[in-house]
């Protein structure tokens, strides 16, 4: 009778000695051991540190899915199919999005986009048209996809916002390309980012505000005449996190006083612009 050891034998040591060989040779077992090496890169000076943040950034999109990101359908700035452009002309202009979810009743009803340009080029020829008519088709994504899918699709179908729906295909809430870029590179400035004044403060009208959340909190008092400032926390950003114990999404509100603070741009790690306006 052969003296072979039977294959299965034979596994467990292989297994030891691949683990053995990884070891000695410091390759990553997981994401956490590749992180730390991409850190100790930063440290000897072979990554910058906006380099690693953007790594860092790839990585937590691929284990991130939709739901961790998405504007809920409480927050968002939805447009009934069947108005009139000239009625929500107002509202387009309040908000400056430049997409809008098309509902038919209730938020949880998206049949459609309508985007900002399309109601500037179609209302100076009828403002009696109604939103259903120059609305877009919309896009739909599952809560449970992952985001660097969602991204690759995006970037194929050459769309910008989709409508995330949950398990009984009632709409949840939204998510746009940007929202996933900004968890990737930070921040991307837009149309509320203010180029010329380098202060906390930019003015839009008497009653509205953009506030970058770095803001001190007693300058923010002396400013606004408020008395929001403790011990507690340091800055604006830091006040509405401590209010709403939790960090915000894009979207969500918060109404102290006469005061309603509205967050414009935040990602996982830090809020960064405020709407404030005076109620």
């Amino acid at each position: 009778m052969s003296e072979e050891q039977p294959p299965s034998r034979n596994l467990p040591r292989k297994g030891w000695i691949n683990k053995i060989s990884h070891l000695l040779s410091g390759e990553p077992q997981d994401l956490n051991e590749l992180v730390e090496i991409l850190r100790d890169a930063r440290e000897n000076r072979l990554l910058d540190t906006e380099a690693l943040s953007m790594i860092e950034g790839v990585l937590q999109v691929s284990q991130m899915r939709v739901r961790d990101i998405m504007i809920p359908r409480v927050q968002m700035v939805a447009l009934p199919k069947d108005t009139e452009l000239e009625t929500i002309l107002p509202l387009v202009t309040e908000f400056g999005h430049s997409r809008y979810p098309v509902i038919d009743g209730d938020r949880s009803k998206v049949v459609g986009i309508l985007l900002a340009k399309d109601l500037l080029a179609k209302i100076l020829e009828n403002k009696t048209l109604q939103v259903w008519e120059i609305m877009r088709c919309v896009s739909v994504v599952p809560e449970s996809k992952r985001l660097n899918v969602l991204l690759k699709e995006l970037r194929t179908q050459g769309n910008h916002m989709a409508i995330v729906v949950d398990e009984y295909g009632q709409a949840a809430g939204l998510v746009t390309i940007e929202d996933i870029l900004e968890q990737i590179v930070g921040e991307i400035e837009d149309e509320y980012d203010d180029h010329e004044d380098e202060g906390y403060v930019c003015e839009r009208n008497p009653n509205e505000f953009m506030v970058k959340a770095l803001m001190p909190i007693d300058e923010f008092d002396d400013y606004f005449a408020a008395h929001l400032t403790t011990d507690e926390y340091d800055t604006v950003g830091g006040f509405i996190v401590h209010e709403l114990q939790h960090m915000p999404k894009k979207g969500e509100h918060l109404i102290v006083d006469n005061l309603r603070f509205e967050i414009v741009k935040v990602d996982t790690r830090r809020i960064h612009l405020i709407k404030l306006k005076k109620i």
